[in-house]
């Protein structure tokens, strides 16, 4: 029976993707483990592995296609033995699907960052074994499987402000028992309702109080497109697409600012002595063969380190905020923001509190290097238990940062400049740097968050702690 391909979900923002590159052509023998495809994701150019031995019978989508939907078909497989013509004509039509609910028929290529340690999950793109049996298959009940991102969601239960995350069977069951399907708590993956929680609300399960009649939407709605152009003169513009990662930055960005109650603490950090240290341990680098340094510090390696051990030192505020409790995280993560073109990534420099200042350095160099061609893979990016995001180097004095989910703070760090102090009652020149500290208020408190700061500002204004 012909294989099913489908656009795979390979993160958990992924809704659609990019077909970049078809790597093998339609008639061409396919070996478990042969690279078949690119595909571009909102964050990185992934190369994807065959896992299943066959012939190539028809690419349903060709390559340079952009915004493929997650699930839908993008080619068929014909097995070992199987006429390849008429499972190309057949595409699509009672072939065998790889699982369900974005799990892919494909599995990511070790060549690109092999070697290295996102956000929240593990992306979906692992080896999968065949099909279960019906008997064994959520599908089997009519229930999905969980969903691997937040588009396979939208994709199972429609699109729109107040849309409900449900299965189709906790929708029928709930339909059956008369119960609004919009009041039931859900427990499944991102909040989705399924099966068991309609069963505990027939139960006599607390329900959601229902919306009151008339009441105002909790967030307005934003201008459509079509109000938006008409406040501008015709050929005054031009429409610029968005991509994929530009669209993924605007929908959870806006998401944090909606749920996730910021407050800010700002003080300013005298990094006299970091630059000296910086001036100095540079200045000592061993070289190599070309005479080049094996590191370069900047300031920022600093300000990672310092935020890391600042986060041991205050155990409470190195924490993710759940419904169920607080994740108290044992290491520092530190999530580093990274400009790219249409965008940004923050790559996670792991256990950063027990990593040499060299060490973070070099590291964040590749991350750099990597992150602008786009061939970072998830494990780097996603999770992270805070982040820093710099814009000193273009000058900016003062900044509030978003916090990015799950992280429960993130770090603005300003610009290092001259200022005028006071010391001793006499005004004198110092080398200041303003940070700010965005914080959730539901897993830190404002006192918490004080201490917080309070610990970066003593470590990054006396590096020699950080050495201890």
């Amino acid at each position: 029976m012909p294989i099913n391909i489908l656009m795979p979900a390979l993160s958990p923002t992924m809704e659609k993707g990019n077909l970049a590159k078809w790597l093998k052509k339609e008639g061409d023998a396919v070996k478990t483990g042969d690279v078949i495809a690119e595909i571009e994701t909102d964050k990185a150019t992934m190369e994807y592995e065959a896992i299943e031995d066959g012939t190539l019978a028809k690419i349903v989508v060709p390559e340079g296609t952009h915004d493929v939907p997650v699930n839908q078909l993008i080619a068929v497989l014909a097995e070992e033995g199987e006429d390849v013509k008429a499972a190309a004509a057949g595409a699509g039509k009672g072939a065998e699907k790889k699982p369900s609910a974005g799990i892919p028929s494909l599995q990511p290529s070790p060549r690109r960052g092999e070697g290295l340690g996102e956000q929240a999950a593990a992306p979906a793109a692992t080896p999968q074994a065949k099909a279960p049996p019906p008997q064994s298959s959520p599908l089997a009940t009519g229930e999905r499987s969980p969903p691997k991102a937040a588009g396979e969601a939208a994709w199972a239960d429609g699109h729109g402000a107040n849309r409900v995350f449900a299965s189709p069977l906790a929708r029928r069951l709930a339909k059956e028992a008369g119960i609004d399907v919009g009041r039931i708590q859900g427990s499944g993956p991102h909040g989705r309702i399924i099966a068991r929680d309609v069963a505990k609300a027939k139960e006599g399960g607390a329900l959601r109080a229902p919306a009151a009649p008339g009441a105002a939407p909790a967030i307005a709605p934003a201008l459509s497109d079509q109000q938006i152009r008409a406040l501008y003169e015709d050929g005054s513009y031009e429409v610029v697409p968005h991509d994929n990662m530009r669209r993924t930055i605007a929908q959870r960005l806006t998401a944090s600012v909606q749920t996730v109650p910021h407050f800010y603490l700002t003080v300013d950090c005298d990094i006299g002595k970091l630059l000296d240290a910086r001036e100095e341990i540079n200045a000592q680098a061993p070289k190599d063969k070309d005479n080049k340094p094996a590191y370069k510090l900047s300031v920022n390696d600093f300000v990672i380190k310092a935020l890391a051990l600042a986060l041991q030192k205050v155990p409470d505020a190195n924490v993710t905020w759940t419904e169920a409790g607080m994740l108290r995280h044992k290491h520092s993560d530190i999530g580093v923001a990274v400009a790219m073109p249409n965008g940004l990534i923050t790559p996670i420099v792991r256990n950063a509190e027990v990593k040499s200042l060299s060490a973070i350095s070099n590291e964040m160099r590749d991350f750099a290097l990597r992150a602008r061609e786009r061939k970072l893979k998830p494990h780097e990016y996603q999770g992270g238990t805070t982040a820093v995001s710099n814009l000193g180097m273009y000058g900016i004095k003062h900044f509030t940062a978003v916090i990015n989910p799950p992280h429960a703070t993130i770090l603005g760090v300003g610009a290092g400049e001259e200022r005028a102090v006071v010391r001793d009652g006499k005004i004198v020149a110092a080398h200041i740097m303003s940070v700010t500290m965005s914080c959730d208020h539901r897993a830190v408190d404002g006192a918490l968050g004080a201490v917080l700061i309070g610990a970066f500002k003593a470590l990054i204004e006396n590096p020699v702690m950080m050495l201890v």
